[in-house]
């Protein structure tokens, strides 16, 4: 046992004890302060606590509010009432807690502070009072005359009497100091161990109580990506009615926009009119009529009873009222009474008669069974909204992003340490990753690695190609080639982050395990790649020519220069933006598109001619008009009489370089469209742009252009490849890609920003080619990103959102060049020298 103050150095009363006497005093007195406020601080945190715990009851009532509004929906009550369950018992863990604390801190502290704190200052209180009778005695003593007998007996009898006290308080208090730091430190660490295991026991509580809730919210993960999809499709169903409803043509007969018929229901009609009353003022009021099991009846509010006019249409007719003064009024006549009603207009007023005449008739006829509904016939005859023109139900179902991309083989661990299930990838990679190492790649940059969910991001369709063409098993084959021969160990699940992050910067931005290929081995592989892309272009030679579209004609007598605007701005560039070939090339692939047929039906500029044939009103193009179409490309393009059968890449003729790079193999790859081999080129540590020198300065995105292939240019593009990059002719991806014809290509540079404005050595920018190519696709590719440009600069420089027909076509067409390539491969390539 370690002793503070010794007990006999307190007799002799030394300096070093008066030292050490006061060095502890001062120890005590700075305990007692920081467990005042430990205590203090204590009391803090079990009120806010408390206050916590209070606003968290609020929280969870308000679930079980939610929950019980939610009754029609099983899946939601039930969930969140479980939900709500588990978080009450949480807070109840939380009570306990804080009560744990209030009685291991609080109270334990505050016991030993006002019990054996105060027993000790009591005791220095008694120790310096004798200490100062002793000084007091000692210096009497001195001071005693050595003539005086008696004093000096006196002096001599208080010393002896002040020494025995003083003894035996110095004793004590040094036995008090000894007590107190001895138990200093059993009552802070019980105070403070009891807390902690507190906190352990409400922790295991909550593993605890989760753990049995995990398998329900993991159900419910797998419903809420269903549920996600549905609300896709139903969204789209949505839009799409919507749009089919706004788009039909109501010109001839408003009235079926006023009133409904239900004859499956047993309604015959229903919709709004005026009905005069019959008290002595004859307001007249607008309600809601219907005919319904051979009744008329009207509401007030839809949750009224209705109320009936006439019992039984059977004994009642209908006529005109010519004889008031309010217009449109027909009165349905009883034996018993009246009703003066009027209609909005008089195809209205004709069609309620014609309804009412029809019921009565059908009442006739099914007077045997008066609860049978009405006759369908009879209720179509009034007429009803035609329903006719809505497309059909297109299904979206089809795997989730996830389950293709772990469908790959070596996908279904984590492509760095192994982590079964992933659930993030590395997009600019094509690897999956678990939710440590996808993090530990985020740190290291964009330049290297893009992450994205599998699960919580939107995946666009050539991304989701790209990580199919490529997984795991083909970057480790890449990136981990040399791990084995220089003895590095790979990490596993569970090893600690900082061994993870190492191995990861190890593997990815030092490239430490990738196996450099000798020179011979480089020329055999840029060779062997050239060679793959002569066999790929043959093997693509011969496609069915497109049949060439009617010639569309000008309006005899127009004069393009003569005709006055008929709209300015922005709606003017509207109307005048599609040729009607480009818009039968819209119509021929989405001819379910709401989008597409609300450009169709809101360009005025385009008519149907007496003969049938198509014809297009010439506007006067605004001052905002496209820079790149002039006066003579505002008029329908001539098609030729017939198109040879495309060519989607011309023949590349393989030179011997001056030297093999892996600059050269990523150039080669791109062109024959092998994802493998370009992600080796750059482990090698190929420069995306590179340039070939050779080749009049074409990059890997222009030879990846000339393979035709879509993943090859969204692999470019993620790993950073500039989409404006110009070739020795001044032409970028986007002019070559309009020179082949490759549609999907144009709308993926498109949406990567590639500028449209940019002119070759020509003078030619990619809508000039394509107006001379006669495509109409991508003619109208051009002119739509032109146009939302225009409308966003019109809106503000701050605005981002676009315009959403734009938007949905260009995802239309991402669609079909993902899914369905063979649609777009329609047209021949461009040749500079065609007239």
């Amino acid at each position: 046992m370690k002793i503070t103050v010794d007990f006999e150095e307190c007799l002799k009363d030394s300096p070093r004890f008066r030292a050490t006497i006061e060095e502890v005093e001062g120890d005590v007195c700075e305990l007692e302060s920081k467990l005042d406020k430990l205590v203090k601080l204590c009391i803090g945190m079990i009120d806010a606590g408390k206050a916590y715990n209070a606003a968290n009851k609020q929280f969870v009532n308000g679930i079980r509010e939610l929950a019980l509004q939610s009754t029609r929906d099983e899946v939601i009550e039930s969930s969140l009432t479980k939900f709500a369950e588990s978080l009450q018992e949480m807070i109840n863990y939380h009570t306990i807690l804080f009560d744990q604390a209030q009685r291991s801190i609080k109270t334990q502290l505050q016991t030993f502070v006002k019990d054996d704190l105060r027993k000790f200052k009591e005791a220095k209180k008694q120790f310096d009072k004798v200490s100062e009778e002793k000084d007091a005695a000692l210096i009497k003593n001195a001071q005693a005359p050595r003539n005086k007998q008696h004093e000096v007996e006196e002096a001599t009898n208080i010393l002896t009497a002040t020494r025995k006290c003083f003894r035996h308080i110095v004793l004590d208090y040094v036995l008090q100091i000894n007590v107190l730091q001895s138990k200093r430190r059993s009552e802070i660490l019980k105070s403070m161990l009891s807390f902690m295991y507190a906190h352990l026991t409400f922790f295991h509580q909550g593993y605890d109580l989760f753990s049995e809730l995990q398998p329900l919210m993991k159900q419910l993960g797998g419903q809420l990506d269903q549920l996600v999809v549905d609300a896709a499709k139903e969204k789209r169903d949505m839009e799409q009615k919507h749009s089919t409803i706004q788009q039909k043509d109501f010109s001839n007969d408003d009235t079926k926009l006023e009133y409904n018929v239900d004859a499956d229901n047993g309604i015959a009609m229903e919709g709004y009119l005026f009905k005069r009353a019959s008290n002595a003022f004859k307001t007249w009021n607008r309600r809601w009529f219907s005919i319904q099991n051979n009744q008329l009846v009207y509401q007030k509010k839809f949750k009224d009873n209705p109320t009936v006019v006439v019992e039984d249409l059977r004994l009642c007719t209908v006529k005109h009222c010519e004889d008031i003064e309010r217009r449109f009024c027909f009165e349905v006549v009883s034996p018993t009474k009246s009703c003066m009603m009027q209609a909005d207009s008089e195809k209205l007023r004709q069609a309620w008669i014609k309804a009412v005449q029809n019921s009565i008739a059908t009442a006739f006829r099914d007077k045997g069974d008066e609860g049978e509904k009405l006759d369908r016939k009879s209720s179509t005859s009034t007429g009803s909204l035609d329903s006719g023109g809505e497309p059909k139900e297109r299904s979206l179902k089809g795997e989730s992003a996830l389950q293709k991309v772990l469908a790959i083989p070596g996908n279904a661990c984590c492509c760095d340490c192994g982590q079964p299930d992933p659930r993030w990838a590395s997009i600019n990679l094509g690897i999956t990753l678990c939710i440590q190492c996808s993090g530990i790649h985020r740190s290291l940059g964009v330049h290297f690695s893009k992450v994205r969910s599998l699960t919580l991001d939107t995946w666009e369709p050539e991304l989701l190609k790209l990580m199919c063409e490529l997984g795991n098993r083909v970057i480790n084959q890449i990136y981990e080639a040399r791990r084995e021969e220089l003895g590095a160990r790979k990490p596993q699940p569970g090893d600690p982050r900082h061994e993870v992050e190492a191995y990861i910067k190890a593997k990815y931005v030092d490239r430490r395990f990738v196996r450099r290929p000798s020179d011979e081995e480089l020329r055999t592989k840029v060779v062997s790649l050239s060679k793959q892309e002569k066999r790929l272009s043959s093997s693509s030679e011969h496609l069915p020519p497109r049949p060439p579209p009617p010639t569309p004609k000008l309006r005899p007598g127009s004069n393009v220069s003569g005709q006055t605007a008929v709209a300015s701005g922005l709606e003017a560039r509207r109307d005048s933006l599609f040729c009607p070939d480009e818009l039968d090339s819209l119509f021929s692939y989405f001819d379910t598109s709401s989008k597409l047929r609300s450009i169709k039906s809101a360009d005025s500029g385009i008519q149907n001619s007496a003969d049938g044939s198509r014809e297009m009103l010439a506007t006067t193009p605004s001052n905002n008009s496209l820079a790149d179409a002039d006066a003579a490309e505002s008029l329908p393009m001539p098609m030729p009489a017939t198109l040879p059968p495309p060519s989607p890449c011309k023949e590349m003729v393989f030179y011997e370089p001056k030297e093999y790079s892996p600059g050269l193999q990523l150039y080669w790859a791109s062109c024959a469209r092998s994802l493998p081999d370009m992600a080796e080129a750059l482990a090698h540590g190929a420069e995306v742009n590179w340039v070939n020198t050779e080749d009049d300065k074409r990059t890997p995105l222009i030879m990846a252009v000339q393979g035709g292939s879509l993943v090859t240019c969204e692999f470019l593009l993620q790993n950073a490849a500039n989409v404006n990059q110009q070739d020795a002719q001044g032409r970028g991806p986007l002019h070559h890609a309009t020179m082949l014809g490759h549609t999907g290509q144009v709308c993926l540079f498109l949406k990567r920003g590639a500028n449209q404005n940019a002119a070759d050595i020509d003078e030619k920018t990619p809508l000039t080619i394509a107006v001379e190519a006669a495509n109409a696709d991508i003619v109208t590719l051009l002119r739509l990103a032109k146009m939302n440009e225009e409308m966003r600069e019109a809106e503000g420089p701050y605005s981002q959102s676009g315009d959403e027909t734009y938007q949905d076509i260009f995802q239309d067409f991402t669609l079909m060049a993902s899914n369905d390539p063979d649609k777009l491969n329609r047209y021949q390539q461009y040749d500079p020298q065609r007239p």
